[in-house]
């Protein structure tokens, strides 16, 4: 008796652990489905907005990208959350088996991303990039993916150049603009009546009617805040895939 008693004790305490756990799954899963659905919804709405927001958008060549990001990270939540509470609440081997893959993809993903980053730390220094400008930058050519992100980058931050606007001496850009000291992005936008005086001085280098910080701090600046934000939410989501793989293996060998 006393041995069949401990039994039924140890399998009854077996399945409220069982339980609890299927229900933390559930509920953290459905949290993530939410916000999966609001990041789609989101991306989808300025993609189709009538009122204009699209062309705001469309305008900017970093925002547009963005959409995109968020419609790719709403999308991936969506079926990650989907998946783990129809896996936890139908306790299904099958979609908790997948659910769990897909995680350890994404966690492999990222500690992939990260290794990477560190071993290519060399190329984020301001000498790279500005060796890489001036190699590269043609100024005007929309077509070339090089130039038209530096554009988007200087037009975006109201910048000029890596350092200054002095990275464009000796470059492939004065050999393509012979009598351009600086790229039409550095310039100020003026909207005025002499917004075309305005960016020809710009252009034969007048310090008065361009951009003079450099693009390298005024990123940095920018995103000081947002990159300590960024490390503290990585720590936290690779902690959490950790459990929630760790949870659906146990959800997953206590399925009868």
């Amino acid at each position: 008796m006393g041995q069949g008693e401990a039994s039924a004790r140890g399998t009854t305490m077996e399945g409220d652990c069982l339980s609890c756990i299927k229900y933390l799954m559930f509920v953290f899963n459905f949290l993530i489905f939410l916000g999966g659905s609001f990041l789609l919804g989101v991306g989808v709405w300025v993609l189709v907005d009538p009122t204009g927001f699209r062309e705001i958008v469309a305008a900017n060549p970093l925002l547009f990208t963005g959409v995109y990001i968020i419609l790719g990270m709403g999308g991936m939540l969506f079926l990650l959350g989907f998946l783990g509470c129809c896996g936890a609440i139908r306790e299904n081997k099958c979609l908790l088996l997948f659910f769990f893959m897909l995680i350890l993809l994404i966690f492999l993903a990222e500690l992939a991303a990260a290794i990477l980053a560190f071993i290519f730390r060399e190329h984020l220094t301001r000498e790279y990039f500005t060796k890489e400008l001036k190699k590269h930058y043609q100024g005007y050519n929309n077509t070339d993916v090089f130039t038209s992100t530096w554009n988007a980058i200087m037009t975006t931050f109201d910048c000029c150049g890596v350092n200054s606007p002095e990275d464009f001496k000796d470059s492939l850009f004065t050999v393509i603009n012979q009598n351009h000291i600086v790229p039409a992005a550095c310039c100020k936008r003026d909207t005025g009546e002499l917004a075309h005086i305005s960016k020809d001085q710009c252009l034969i280098g007048s310090m008065m009617f361009r951009n003079n910080k450099g693009c390298y701090s005024a990123v940095v600046d920018y995103f000081e805040l947002y990159i300590y934000v960024a490390g503290a939410l990585a720590i936290v989501v690779l902690t959490i895939e950790l459990f929630a793989m760790v949870f659906a293996m146990c959800l997953f060998r206590g399925i009868q």
